[in-house]
């Protein structure tokens, strides 16, 4: 046939395709197709790549069969040309479609053709550049051992630590950590990154923020390299991805993804997302890519507790190389309690303005800075922060409060805790007994009027009141 019959031919098997997949696919896995020719039934398409061969006989094989056999007839066969890179220079090998042995041969080819095909583009240094080269983009600073564990994040950490032990041999694949920003889940994602990077440093660990996954993605599709650019991430035995949530109506990048986390997921490679909301609350997202986030674990970290903000705020006081008085750090935790950025921005102010005015940070120097960062620093005590306040005073920890126990010191600083929380908060009589073991308001009612009579009748104890009333209206 002439040269116009086989762009016709292939021309029309188009049509039928188009009209039978979505958009996005044809554009993707179709349009890059070249006819080359059609000579005695058997027509030659040319497909930038190995992987894009694989693709096609994996998902559109029957698609195509019946396309071929309807334009040309019961003869007809499918001759693959694909282009493989090496050196710099273009070659082409030639797989035909269908013969007896296509599950055999297939594999053969893919093996022969993974020597001729050389090195992958790396879409962030150096095209060419070895798997082995690849820089996983981790912060070392990022660790286990910095992040602060509590309440708020104990199952994404514990799911992090698991999973770094043993990557993609977890049934946390893909672990998902969500929460809103400034809350550590990038600190945790980078901290799995460089524990499994210490314990298998053989593996290929990356990190990258979805924002840079866009821009490597539009740049690849721009210039004809989004098979190098797939193969790349393909290679990664742990992909950690930040901000999976930015992919939210993009149908096209989404697809992408889904070839890229359908081959590492198969291949038990390692996938760790972080999102800014829940994953059922993500929008516009391909339901294929939502029901494979949930084939892991989703775990949530929330604002942490004023415990877990002292741990922290700490942590980074240390890390820094600053030691400030315990009454600023407290008043700092309680005052910023939304997100460990804001605390660690609290600390970069104080150090600061000490350096500046040349003095020591005091509980003042504390609030005139604290003021500027949050929208009001006056308003009402919680009552977690008078117990931790009264614990302290009297060197009881803090779950003490809320045990059943008649031990005299502990039972004196319950109902003094629970005297100072009537006095300093709107809380209910029954919401302060619930702060203690879920005590009923009757228990609170006689827990004041000991404190006062105590007041009344012990100079001693009447100054430690005062005292604890001084601490708790500096935190105000």
């Amino acid at each position: 046939m002439s040269q116009k019959d086989y762009k016709e031919v292939w021309n029309n098997c188009l049509k039928i395709i188009k009209d039978n997949i979505s958009l996005q696919s044809y554009k993707t896995w179709f349009e890059p197709i070249v006819p080359v020719q059609l000579e005695k039934n058997v027509l030659t398409i040319q497909v930038p790549s190995q992987f894009f061969y694989e693709w096609l006989e994996e998902h559109y094989v029957t698609l195509l069969r019946k396309t071929i056999l309807r334009e040309i007839g019961k003869e007809a066969r499918l001759e693959y040309r694909i282009v493989m890179e090496q050196n710099g220079s273009k070659a082409t090998a030639t797989v035909n479609y269908p013969n007896q042995n296509a599950g055999t041969n297939k594999g053969q080819d893919v093996n022969a053709m993974a020597v001729i095909g050389g090195s992958v583009k790396n879409p962030f240094i150096i095209p060419g550049l070895k798997k082995i080269n690849v820089d996983p983009k981790l912060n070392p600073i990022y660790t286990f051992d910095t992040f602060i564990e509590g309440d708020c994040n104990r199952l994404a950490r514990s799911a992090g630590f698991a999973v770094a032990q043993k990557p993609g041999g977890t049934s946390f694949n893909p672990l998902v950590i969500y929460s809103p920003l400034g809350l550590g889940k990038t600190h945790l994602a980078h901290a799995i990154g460089n524990q499994i990077k210490q314990l298998y440093p053989q593996k290929t660990v990356l990190y990258v923020q979805i924002e840079m996954f866009a821009n490597q993605f539009i740049d690849a599709m721009k210039n004809g390299h989004i098979n190098d650019f797939i193969h790349f991430y393909q290679m990664m035995d742990v992909l950690i991805i930040d901000d999976i949530h930015f992919l939210s109506g993009k149908p096209r990048m989404q697809e992408i993804f889904f070839t890229i986390f359908n081959h590492l997921h198969q291949n038990a490679k390692q996938l760790v997302l972080t999102s800014d909301r829940p994953i059922k609350d993500l929008q516009d997202m391909d339901e294929r890519l939502l029901s494979r986030f949930k084939w892991g674990l989703i775990a949530d970290m929330q604002a942490p507790d004023f415990e877990t903000r002292i741990a922290i705020f700490e942590s980074k006081m240390y890390a820094a190389g600053i030691e400030l008085p315990r009454d600023v750090v407290e008043f700092v935790a309680y005052n910023i309690n939304s997100t460990v950025r804001d605390l660690e921005g609290a600390l970069h102010a104080l150090t600061a303005q000490a350096v500046l005015n040349k003095k020591e940070v005091d509980l003042e120097l504390a609030k005139k800075i604290v003021k500027n960062l949050v929208k009001s620093v006056s308003r009402e005590v919680s009552i977690e922060f008078i117990q931790k306040t009264v614990c302290d005073y009297y060197s009881i920890p803090f779950e003490k409060l809320r045990e059943k126990t008649r031990k005299r010191h502990i039972v004196q600083a319950r109902q003094l805790s629970m005297f100072l929380a009537k006095n300093f908060t709107k809380n209910s009589l029954k919401a302060i007994g619930k702060h203690f073991g879920g005590r009923d308001h009757s228990t609170v009612i006689h827990s004041c009027q000991a404190v006062q009579n105590m007041i009344d009748t012990d100079t001693q104890f009447k100054d430690d009141v005062l005292e604890l009333e001084k601490k708790i209206s500096m935190s105000l």
